[in-house]
């Protein structure tokens, strides 16, 4: 494989304490996650004490204060061992970014310092039952009165949604505008008005706890608004380069993962007396995905480079999306069929991978939101 050059002898220690917490730690819960549907509290203020959340985040504001690629190792190691209940790479890399990018000097204050110890989990609140990728027709509302926005609507598909204690919403502050209407405004869990709906069954992701979120006359002060009045779409269209390549990180680790999972799974598989490694088929298919992998780790470490000196352009974040979950779903099935009826198996990591990338060619804007984005450089 080609050697990588992102990371330094520093980050490679830091590489390794994730490492040892996450599968000393948390892997060997996950599969109770899976069943309870969400990850317990302690997980969080246990990465916490460590300083695995908020990595990225400026430490006068409480975060650690390192760089992007500590954000990139967390998350690499975690889809390495397929955790996908965690929903830390959105609490730290989505949602802290946007207070710390557009948020007062109170704001932060108030939020990041509980964000990086876990004591406040984050999600942010954008789709709604009638639309996902089509940010602009969202129909929840902010009425400013007086000092307060009182907010109203529903949201779905929220990650975090029935642990967070506070949730980035986006709502219409103006609504006779498109784009130019949607405001971001912060929205305490405990505020009279905002209740949590059910726990939406996934076909994948299941330790995650995605759910459906109402807002009945949602009282909030003005200065929960964060940056200013009109401009949440132009925050989000800036922060959404980076969330595709948190995909991209995501399969790119999984695929590798698994690669290695069958890998171990057809040397000791036998059939018609020798293993299943050894037939001409499963060699020649296991290249075919080692190629398709290497390819796809090269094309986003570029990209990484690009993003950590602030060179990374929408298209080109868009097209690491479309191909890299693209290139999942056909690795990771070309993967499960060489491990047969095991493949279909709950308790084989190849099986849940498989389900767990599914989401990947639909979140962050489906894939043909990404064509049409790319489609119209052209």
């Amino acid at each position: 494989m080609v050697e990588r050059t992102l990371f330094s002898e520093e980050h490679d220690m830091f590489r390794e304490s994730v490492r040892r917490f996450f599968e000393r730690e948390l892997a060997p819960h996950h599969p109770q996650w899976e069943k309870d549907g969400q990850v317990p509290r302690w997980a969080w203020t246990k990465a916490g004490e460590l300083g695995f959340l908020c990595a990225a985040i400026p430490e006068e504001w409480g975060g650690v204060g390192a760089d992007r690629r500590y954000s990139i190792i967390l998350m690499e190691e975690q889809y390495r061992l397929n955790l996908s209940g965690l929903g830390f790479a959105l609490h730290s890399d989505i949602v802290a970014p946007y207070i710390h990018h557009y948020g007062t000097s109170e704001q932060k204050l108030a939020w990041l310092p509980k964000m990086t110890s876990g004591e406040c989990i984050a999600g942010i609140a954008m789709t709604e039952p009638g639309g996902g990728s089509d940010l602009q027709a969202i129909k929840t509302t902010a009425v400013r009165d007086g000092d307060d926005y009182v907010i109203s609507g529903q949201k779905t598909f929220i990650t975090n949604g029935q642990t967070a204690d506070m949730f980035l919403v986006a709502c219409k502050t103006d609504r006779s505008e498109g784009a130019r209407g949607i405001s971001l405004i912060a929205v305490e869990a405990d505020r009279p008005g905002f209740e949590r709906g059910r726990r939406l069954e996934k076909l994948g992701t299941k330790a995650q706890d995605t759910s459906e979120l109402f807002f009945n006359e949602v009282r909030v002060p003005a200065t929960n608004l964060i940056g200013e009045e009109g401009k949440g779409f132009a925050y989000m269209m800036q922060e959404l380069a980076w969330e595709r390549m948190h995909v991209g990180i995501q399969a790119v680790s999984c695929c590798e993962a698994a690669l290695e999972w069958t890998i171990e799974y057809t040397r000791d598989r036998k059939a018609f007396g020798k293993s299943i490694i050894d037939f001409q088929n499963s060699r020649f298919k296991l290249a075919e995905m080692k190629t398709e992998i290497q390819v796809g780790r090269i094309f986003l470490d570029r990209c990484l480079e690009l993003v950590l000196e602030n060179k990374l352009d929408a298209t080109t974040a868009a097209m690491v999306k479309l191909w890299t979950s693209e290139m999942q779903g056909k690795v990771l099935d070309e993967l499960l069929q060489l491990h047969g009826g095991y493949g279909f198996m709950w308790e084989y990591p190849i099986t849940r991978a498989y389900a767990d990338a599914r989401v990947q060619r639909i979140y962050a804007g489906t894939n043909e939101i990404m064509k049409e984005l790319i489609g119209r450089t052209l």
